[in-house]
């Protein structure tokens, strides 16, 4: 049997050798791309028309809706990131952006307050770089003119270190935050440097010190292995300096770089051999003997934390996110949209004045239209790169087909020991979770690839 991938139009037959060849090219290259969401942002473009806001949401069969703010302000533009976010801490220019969100949180409340919010998450850039009092009115968006209620969604908040202070804080608490998640990187200071993150080791401890002292439910610390000059004892040094503070979750992040970011591809290569996948592993280890499960390539997070709310439930594959701000994207079942994409200061600065000067956000203008296949595709890609796999079941009762007859490329993860299938329940193996990066690469599709490879970033 041959199973076409149809991801890069290569093809591989089912008989052992060629699922070896297949399975030593793709781990050849664990690290292609993070496919947090499908389709990726950079498959975006102006759409044929307009399409109506009204009727689209009315229609969104999700039951609960997720509410997200973006906050595209940052102290400082880090070396890796290639996120929608402008270096900028002028308070006028915050006050400007929140006054159009919440212009935008009134026309959009309209359409929107008919199914209750599950989760609430504000990011960024660096939500926390607002003042204390601009950071106030972002709860009371939510909650006095989106409908939020507090008591029954799970809500998260973007920190950096510089911006942790007690005042924030206290606020976070008020409003019922269940979990802080703080960028830290690296404990070293020589890494942070490479990164060109202003960052010293002494503020992240005095940040993550007075974040265990408010005790939010879950505290999660992100890291990054891979970073220029950094060596297998340091990255255990800064992964050890996180542990030390019991975090209910801690993600660890390969190094990306692109073209257009500070820190350039050809960093990585010059810094000696590509150690990621062994930084990946050291790492894992540690964590699970900690007590730590893990739950996706990047996700580790301990048992127990409870928020003490009775939750509403949720989809794992993201569908129904209402997506407030710039830069911020909304996802429906059949359409995904957003402001416009950049990366450069002067792109990034431009999209920012034309969505603050504007009056109407009543249409979607640029994203991507889901047709079916792709929405099947969506569906796969969300549940499999996480640990909980894909319930077969659900996939069929979604579709009205069977996964690996729409996807029959997929048996070439249960050939390899990629994946498995078990007690109906297709998901990656530890080796699998591993090479996630390049298995989520693997499954975009040829239509979704060329638009990401046409993409011109600004």
């Amino acid at each position: 049997m041959t199973y076409e991938l149809s991801a890069n139009g290569a093809a591989a037959a089912g008989d052992p050798g060629d699922v070896r060849k297949w399975k030593e090219e793709l781990t050849a290259s664990p690290y292609r791309s993070y496919l947090y969401s499908y389709p990726h942002k950079t498959a975006y473009s102006e759409l044929e028309r307009p399409i109506p806001l009204s009727g689209m949401w009315k229609d969104e069969p999700a039951e609960t809706f997720f509410l997200y703010m973006h906050i595209p302000f940052c102290g400082a533009r880090c070396g890796f990131c290639n996120l929608f976010t402008l270096p900028d801490k002028r308070q006028s220019a915050h006050e400007q952006y929140v006054d159009a969100l919440e212009r935008q949180a009134r026309q959009w409340a309209l359409l929107v307050k008919h199914k209750p919010f599950a989760r609430f998450a504000i990011g960024g850039g660096t939500p926390t770089l607002l003042a204390p009092a601009l950071l106030k009115r972002l709860f009371a968006i939510a909650g006095d003119t989106m409908g939020l209620d507090s008591s029954q969604a799970s809500i998260s908040v973007e920190a950096s270190p510089e911006t942790v202070t007690e005042e924030r804080l206290h606020i976070l608490k008020e409003n019922r935050v269940d979990r802080v998640s703080m960028g830290i990187q690296s404990f070293v200071e020589s890494e942070a440097a490479a990164i060109y993150r202003p960052q010293m080791p002494e503020e992240a401890e005095r940040a993550a010190e007075l974040l265990k002292q408010f005790a939010f439910p879950i505290l999660n610390l992100d890291l990054i292995y891979g970073l220029p000059g950094q060596t297998l004892d340091s990255w255990m040094y800064s992964l050890g300096r996180a542990i030390s503070y019991k975090p209910e979750e801690i993600f660890i992040y390969p190094l990306y770089t692109r073209e257009h970011t500070i820190v350039k591809p050809e960093q990585i290569r010059q810094s000696g051999a590509d150690n990621r996948l062994v930084f990946y592993e050291a790492a894992r280890s540690r964590l699970l003997a900690e007590g730590y499960a893990q739950y996706s390539m990047r996700r580790f997070a301990r048992s127990g934390a409870f928020a003490g709310k009775s939750l509403l439930p949720y989809g794992c594959q993201e569908e129904g996110m209402v997506g407030l701000g710039c830069g911020a994207r909304s996802y429906t079942r059949s359409v995904h949209y957003a402001s416009q994409y950049g990366v450069s200061r002067s792109a990034t600065a431009s999209i920012i004045a034309d969505y603050v000067a504007a009056e109407r956000y009543d249409t979607a203008n640029y994203g991507f239209v889901l047709n079916e296949s792709e929405q099947k595709r969506r569906f796969l890609l969300k549940a499999i790169l996480h640990v909980e796999g894909l319930p077969v079941a659900d996939y069929a009762q979604r579709f009205g087909s069977e996964v690996l007859d729409d996807h029959p490329e997929l048996q070439l993860l249960l050939d390899s020991g990629l994946g498995l299938l078990q007690d109906d329940i297709l998901q990656l193996t530890d080796e699998g979770l591993a090479y996630s990066d390049a298995i989520g690469d693997w499954l975009i599709s040829p239509e979704v690839r060329q638009r990401m490879e046409g993409f011109v970033l600004a």
